[in-house]
């Protein structure tokens, strides 16, 4: 049987934080192990939303509930990390902040991965990732598959709802987007369906948590860089107000009103 820190591969796992500045800074290993710890975390995500996707298109409502519930539980603590992002100062960032490059936040393939999983498609973004690699081939396959939009409506329609052929026949490789036909059956499921509505209200906690995670890193970035370009030659703060406020299902908010 395997030891604790075999099992875990430990000796590997804590030799991959490797600063770079001189001395090093002191701050550089926080910045690595926070945004390490955020790609593990993406990974454990795209697992769940897979698996989530799966258990929709089964008909398992309950499980899907409660994986969804883990997800978000996943988000509160990728949040809660901006946290201790933000007691670096912006000089303790300054610091080593020369030393990433071309580096940035941009090109973590994971979390486009995940957005692609959940329905934000955007096939300009294969463009950040060369022809061939690892990271293009996984957003090539993202974007042509169904998104888990796409598995919650399935599901819905297996479940007696009334949801437009348009709206299951799609083209996934497009984002999201509302779609007002589609109102009517959400409608109908808050009203005299409780289950789904549950779980509908589960994909609004999803979708809301993401938007939290966004405005969190949004500050964060002003908190410590301002207005500054960001790193890898990417407009920093301007570019991410840009990704505030897009839910990632346009319609589950837009029945509030309807309701």
């Amino acid at each position: 049987m395997p030891t604790y820190a075999e099992y875990l591969r430990l000796d590997e796992l804590l030799a991959l934080q490797r600063p770079l500045s001189g001395g090093p800074e002191h701050d550089e290993l926080l910045f690595i192990v926070v945004h390490q710890v955020y790609e593990l975390w993406f990974k454990e995500l795209l697992h769940e939303v897979d698996y989530l996707a799966q258990l929709l298109a089964l008909g398992d409502g309950a499980r899907a509930g409660h994986t969804l519930k883990r997800a978000l539980t996943i988000l509160k603590v990728i949040v809660a990390q901006v946290d201790i992002l933000e007691t670096m100062t912006p000089l303790e960032f300054l610091s080593f902040r020369d030393r990433l490059e071309s580096g940035s936040g941009l090109q973590s393939h994971q979390f486009r991965e995940l957005e692609f999983a959940l329905g934000k498609k955007d096939a300009n973004a294969l463009g950040r990732y060369p022809g061939g690699s690892a990271a293009h081939r996984k957003l090539t396959e993202r974007l042509h598959a169904p998104s888990l939009w796409d598995a919650f409506l399935k599901h819905l329609a297996a479940s007696g709802a009334d949801v437009p052929r348009a709206d299951l026949e799609r083209d996934v490789t497009q984002p999201v987007r509302e779609s007002p036909p589609l109102h009517a059956a959400l409608v109908a499921l808050y009203r005299s369906r409780p289950a789904l509505a549950e779980l509908c209200e589960r994909m609004v906690d999803l979708d809301e948590g993401l938007m939290e995670w966004r405005y969190r890193h949004v500050k964060m970035v002003q908190r410590t860089i301002g207005t500054k370009r960001g790193t890898g030659g990417s407009s920093g703060t301007a570019y991410l107000v840009t990704t505030l406020n897009q839910p990632l299902f346009p319609d589950l908010w837009a029945i509030r009103t309807e309701l």
